[in-house]
């Protein structure tokens, strides 16, 4: 299982953010520029859809392919009452002809993505990563050097957390937790609950940019 939530930032405020993340994590970014094929599940291969991601990061020295599938979130009044979103996820890593081998199976090329920014992995209450990235589509299949941003001038951050069913209420305090020190500059929230930029974020990263930090945050 994981915990996720996201949310969306004007670019001209990524560098203060990235000086925030930097005083609250207390580790160095990583640099991300990731080729994502959404793949579906023909008629062939069962009643209910299935949908699958093939990731790979380019900016890896020996790139190699991870295979993700997103299952369902969880339900029910707890859930309904939480700001996080639980939901199951398997992942596995693969050999570079994965997209042959889907093929075969019966999968069709939904879409594909270039996503292009920089990742953090800390602790803090649990395993948390904090992704800033630009979204990108290509214009021609696989074509990763000419991809176009989808919406320029903002950039997707998403936090993420994995978790079990023992331990997910944990897990979304901690996410809950750490998501309250990021509010100045962006909202996070379940993924598919857009709430659009926030309107201190001008000042905020004004702040961050002019003192350098958050250093304060950060105890």
């Amino acid at each position: 299982m994981e915990c996720v939530v996201q949310g969306i930032i004007e670019t001209q405020h990524v560098e203060a953010l990235e000086i925030l993340l930097q005083g609250l994590c207390g580790v160095r970014r990583e640099r991300l520029r990731v080729h994502e094929i959404c793949l579906k599940s023909g008629p062939n291969l069962g009643v209910v859809a299935s949908e699958v991601r093939l990731i790979c990061n380019l900016e890896q020295t020996e790139p190699t392919w991870t295979v993700r599938h997103i299952g369902g979130a969880m339900r029910g009044a707890g859930a309904e009452q939480i700001s996080v979103l639980v939901r199951t996820m398997v992942e596995s890593k693969a050999s570079k002809n994965v997209l042959r081998l889907f093929y075969a199976l019966g999968y069709k090329l939904d879409h594909e993505l270039l996503r292009v920014g920089f990742a953090f992995h800390f602790q803090r209450g649990t395993q948390i990563t904090v992704t800033v990235s630009s979204v990108n589509k290509m214009l021609q299949l696989h074509a990763t050097d000419e991809a176009v941003p989808v919406t320029p001038g903002i950039q997707l951050v998403e936090v993420t957390a994995p978790a079990t069913s023992e331990n997910y209420t944990e897990v979304v305090a901690a996410v809950s937790s750490f998501c309250e020190y990021l509010a100045p500059l962006l909202h996070l929230s379940k993924p598919g609950i857009s709430t659009g930029v926030v309107p201190t974020a001008a000042a905020a990263a004004a702040s961050l940019m002019s003192d350098g930090g958050g250093e304060e945050l950060s105890s």
